[in-house]
């Protein structure tokens, strides 16, 4: 989801691209950062000015799980905390008469040699349903949409959307990268219009605001 860093491009979070599908009424703050849980996005102290400058009517989109989920690293949230921290992000965000709106991590490409998408969220990705069906928060579910969309262009044809660079392709990258994880610009594109069509299957007041619907009925 987060704004990229010049040097990692074409490495690409879908936030970026997010942005550009509204129309003049509104802003698009991206307070994603790479590499943070639950945990350590609020130990970093990165939620509170969120919530200090929440103004009625706002909408936080709120996706984490890629860092929580592996044990193997310093982020690790368990999954108590992880279902306490996303209480917190929805409870303090309605404090301020703001919507959240919770999102499943989008899927790793990670076929197996039969060529099945495994799925590598499926623990975590459920903890957030359930924080949304406890609280009644509107669920954007990106694991289940962009295992659909990977599902659909296979093991092959799916590269095209993660940063898969050959060596000597990308000055950024010399030695080249295979990247299952993150976005190059195509790939965030198509995960920012999952998240609208996500808009629009809500029926958010924010689905009149997206200023490509047309576009996106064709998607």
């Amino acid at each position: 989801m987060s704004d990229k860093e010049v040097m990692a491009y074409p490495e690409t979070g879908w936030g970026m691209p997010f942005k550009y599908y509204f129309n003049e009424t509104v802003t698009v703050e991206n307070h994603a950062r790479n590499g943070r849980s639950t945990r350590t996005f609020l130990e970093e102290g990165r939620w509170q000015p969120i919530v200090q400058n929440l103004e009625k009517g706002d909408y936080v989109f709120i996706q984490f799980a890629h860092n929580d989920e592996v044990k193997t690293k310093e982020q690790y949230t368990t999954p108590k905390a992880f279902k306490e921290n996303l209480t917190k992000f929805v409870i303090e965000t309605r404090q301020k008469e703001a919507q959240p709106i919770l999102l499943t991590p989008v899927a790793r490409r990670h076929f197996d040699k039969e060529g099945h998408l495994i799925d590598t969220h499926k623990q975590y990705s459920q903890l957030i349903r359930e924080v949304a069906q406890k609280h009644d928060v509107p669920l954007i579910d990106m694991d289940m949409r962009s295992q659909v969309l990977l599902h659909k262009l296979g093991p092959e044809d799916s590269k095209f959307l993660y940063n898969y660079i050959e060596p000597g392709q990308n000055p950024h990258y010399p030695e080249g990268r295979s990247d299952d994880t993150h976005f190059n610009e195509y790939g965030a594109r198509r995960m920012a219009e999952l998240v609208l069509h996500g808009i629009e299957d809500l029926e958010l007041d924010l689905a009149q605001r997206i200023a490509y619907r047309r576009t996106l009925q064709n998607l």
